[in-house]
């Protein structure tokens, strides 16, 4: 069973209808002992950093999540805002401390001639193909102001040319987590899933 993390942070909803299709069981929950019986924990999210963390502290989530995904190892799916948080830190609106579970920062876009957000289509660069090798196609769907730099480059699984190489997703042993929104990239995001939850069925 995935636990699709309700912290009031948007698209719970199309999340679990991707999985739905997929048949893959998900509960959108906030509730701690239901979060700790998942397989794997999934936390979508759009908007601040600073408003994410806001609303996973008011929860008591933060020391649970890192409890099961860093100390139990439980499989663990980040989506935008989702893969931003569990960096060090933030910038958004200011800056603030994340889940730090992997090393680095999320910044704002610095583009002197591409609009910001960075929204619409593009195609992923794919550098570790754990998840993707099923995948028809390297197009998929993104909307955001902030992008994350980890600190080591060997945690970055894909890039996305908007400028300049942006990392699209991470991928740090039992964590995986996307910039891009797999439940809104039709066949591509859905083979990505459905890789993921068969590599770790």
């Amino acid at each position: 069973m995935v636990a699709i993390i309700d912290y009031g942070m948007g698209n719970v909803a199309s999340v679990q209808k991707a999985l739905n299709f997929l048949k893959i069981e998900s509960v959108i929950t906030d509730d701690h002992e239901l979060i700790k019986k998942a397989k794997t924990i999934l936390l979508p999210g759009v908007g601040s950093f600073v408003q994410g963390m806001k609303n996973l502290n008011d929860r008591g989530l933060v020391e649970l999540l890192t409890d099961e995904v860093v100390v139990k190892k439980k499989n663990f799916i980040g989506i935008c805002l989702g893969m931003q948080l569990i960096m060090e830190k933030g910038t958004e609106p200011f800056e603030s401390i994340g889940l730090g579970w992997v090393k680095g920062s999320v910044v704002k876009f610095e583009l002197q001639d591409l609009n910001v957000p960075h929204m619409g289509w593009n195609n992923i660069q794919v550098l570790n193909e754990t998840y993707y090798k099923e995948c028809q196609t390297d197009d998929f769907y993104f909307i955001h102001s902030y992008h994350v730099v980890p600190e080591n480059k060997e945690d970055i699984a894909t890039t996305v040319n908007y400028g300049f190489d942006v990392v699209s997703s991470i991928q740090k042993g039992n964590i995986f987590a996307t910039q891009f929104h797999p439940e809104k990239s039709q066949n591509a995001g859905l083979s990505l899933l459905k890789t993921f939850f068969e590599i770790n069925a």
